[in-house]
């Protein structure tokens, strides 16, 4: 028969994004006819997979092809290379172009939004293939998936408050439903990251799997406590390495290669599970579970999407430059001159961000 086609464009691949159908693979090899898997791919690799404006529209395009694709079974949004999945909004964009001007930037967290809530309303299940680092904008759009994978030397956390912004992009909403209240505040204020094990025991994650090979074996994460579990009564599995050991630790990683094929396979297994599932009931499944996170985001998108954007002229001004300006050894504001000089009376404008700006910028 004739379909219609209810696509709003017949494009979703851009500059920084790729839109592909791979085949559906059975555990054993075979390839299923008549169905395939859709991999959407962040594709800038020379800024973390940052997403830029470009980007964003198609991933918003990639998702509602994604949903109207009647063989697609599910849906891999990931990122290219092995050093990060994403890592949030591009630096570059936000402090030459956003920067001090809020109705801008209010357009294009419109754009934002409309990416969180096209991966939440997707028609087909979303798997968050985490290849590296997910943080800050990366973490967000990657908790608005239905499943998450990571290899795992990856890393997970927020950026915002460190930065110049508040994670109001999805991690205020999700993340006290996946780890709870007290786990989330301190993740979106400290902004310290987590290793993909520490995701996974704080039920952040689905599976992870070793992405380290060392003379031709898989081992685990080197620099993450992974071989105990208690230490003086205190949990430390998934936590980092410090001294002697995270020494031996960056050893042992420089002598290995990092191979992702352990992360492909246990995705592929994931979607097979999925599509010997029946269509109808898994849609209605997924659709019903998504609801606790909609009801968060939909009530508060639009409110964070006015302040974040008026938070351009001030604090978002100073921190995404010092972001994009500074150096290896600081890319932050000033924190504490910062608060000082607001607590003496100074009001934000030029003068008062140049100068924290130059205060770190010495460091």
């Amino acid at each position: 028969m004739t379909f219609k086609d209810h696509n709003l464009t017949g494009a979703a691949d851009t500059a920084g994004l790729h839109y592909e159908e791979l085949p559906l693979i059975s555990p054993e090899g075979k390839v299923t006819a008549g169905l395939h898997t859709v991999r959407i791919t962040l594709d800038n690799p020379s800024q973390l997979n940052s997403y830029t404006t470009e980007m964003v529209k198609g991933v918003i395009l990639g998702m509602r092809r994604a949903s109207n694709d009647r063989g697609a079974v599910a849906v891999i949004f990931t990122g290219s290379g092995n050093r990060a999945f994403c890592t949030g909004g591009n630096t570059a964009e936000y402090a030459e172009y956003y920067a001090g001007r809020p109705e801008e930037y209010r357009q294009y967290m419109r754009l934002f939004n409309d990416m969180v809530s096209a991966i939440l309303m997707c028609d087909k299940p979303v798997i968050c293939r985490v290849n590296g680092m997910r943080i800050a904008g990366g973490q967000e759009i990657g908790m608005a998936c239905d499943f998450t994978v990571a290899q795992d030397l990856a890393v997970f956390g927020q950026a915002g408050p460190r930065h110049g912004s508040a994670p109001d992009g999805g991690s205020t909403d999700f993340l006290p439903l996946f780890v709870g209240i007290e786990a989330a505040m301190e993740s979106c204020t400290l902004c310290e990251h987590w290793s993909a094990y520490t995701a996974h025991r704080l039920g952040l994650v689905s599976q992870v799997v070793p992405g380290l090979k060392v003379d031709g074996h898989f081992i685990p994460n080197p620099l993450v406590v992974t071989d105990r579990w208690l230490d003086a009564g205190q949990i430390v599995y998934g936590s980092f390495k410090t001294g002697a050991d995270r020494d031996a630790g960056k050893q042992l990683l420089g002598r290995g290669d990092i191979d992702l094929s352990r992360l492909d396979e246990t995705v592929n297994q994931l979607i097979f599970k999925l599509a010997n599932t029946m269509p109808g009931c898994l849609s209605k499944t997924i659709e019903s579970v998504r609801k606790h996170k909609l009801e968060h985001w939909d009530r508060n998108k639009e409110s964070n999407r006015a302040w974040l954007a008026g938070n351009m002229m001030t604090e978002g001004r100073a921190g995404f430059r010092a972001f994009h300006e500074g150096s290896k050894t600081c890319r932050e504001a000033d924190f504490l001159m910062l608060r000082r000089r607001v607590a003496e009376g100074a009001t934000w404008g030029d003068p008062l961000t140049e100068e924290i700006l130059a205060e770190a910028h010495r460091r």
